[in-house]
Order: structure tokens, then sequence, then C-alpha cells
């Protein structure tokens, strides 16, 4: 065998497996994929709405826990608030007087701190009421979303 059959063979071996890559590109490139059926496309469509609802859920359980948290943490700091108007009143009677406008004004303190600490306590109910419907209703989108899956794997079985 010398060089130059080779050569030819080589040739002929490169030919032919160009002509294969033109002939299946041609091919790809030619064939047009198959349209899905619109039952197909709506249950994609209500797919993609109920991820976007089981994340917009998702967030507003994130906000819900936080602002229950930052309700707990206001409780705490106007418990203390008033624990010290407390000590401050004590002091204010014992030099001024229990008449006196300081000790007034440790009173009317404690009295808007205690009005702070029920307005807190309120506003933690309302919040665990929000989780509570906010978890029920990613609960219920997740549940769409599971039937809407099916749904769209049932009609693409169908074909």
């Amino acid at each position: 065998m010398s060089g130059l059959n080779f050569l030819k063979r080589s040739v002929t071996a490169i030919a032919f497996s160009g002509l294969l890559a033109v002939g299946a590109w041609a091919q790809s490139s030619t064939t047009t994929p198959p349209t899905p059926t619109p039952d197909v496309v709506q249950d994609q469509k209500d797919i993609n709405h109920d991820r976007r609802d089981v994340h917009q859920d998702t967030s507003d359980i994130r906000h819900d826990r936080r602002d229950i948290r930052t309700d707990r943490r206001d409780i705490v700091n106007d418990k203390k608030d008033i624990s010290t108007d407390k000590s401050e009143l004590k002091s204010d009677v014992s030099k001024y007087g229990a008449n006196s406008t300081q000790a007034r004004a440790d009173r009317k303190d404690i009295r808007a701190d205690r009005s702070d600490v029920v307005g807190d306590k309120k506003d933690i109910v309302k919040d665990r009421k929000d989780l509570h419907h906010d978890v029920k209703d990613r609960r219920h989108d997740r549940r769409d979303l599971h039937h809407d899956r099916v749904d769209r794997n049932h009609d693409l079985s169908k074909k």
C-alpha cells in the first residue's frame, strides 16, 4: 500500500462523512417541530400561573413571619420602657411629689407604652391570621400546580 492509496482513502472517507453531516443537517432543518394541542398550551399556562402564585405565597409567608418577629421585639422593648418609666416615676414622686408635672409626664409615658403593647399584641394576632391564610393559599396553589401538571402529562400522552 503506497502513500497515494492511503491519501485517496482518507479523502474519500472525509468526503463521505461530510455528505452524511450535510444530509443530517438538511433533514433536521426542514422538519418542523410538532405543534402542541391547545389543551397542552393551556395546561402549561396554568402551570406557569400556579408557579407564580406559589412563589408569591411563599414570599407573603416570609413577610408575615418577619412581621410577627418584629411585633414580638416591639412588645419586649415596650415592656422595658414601661419598667424604666416606673422607676423614673418612683424617683420623681420621691423627689417632687405625687402630683408634680414630672410624675404626671411619667404616668402619661407609662399609659402610652401600655397602649403600644396592646397594639403590638393585636398586630401579632392579625399577622398570625395572615400567616395562616397565606399557608392555606400556598397549599391550594401547590395542589392546583400538581393537578395542572397531571393534566398536561395526560394530554401529552393522548397524542
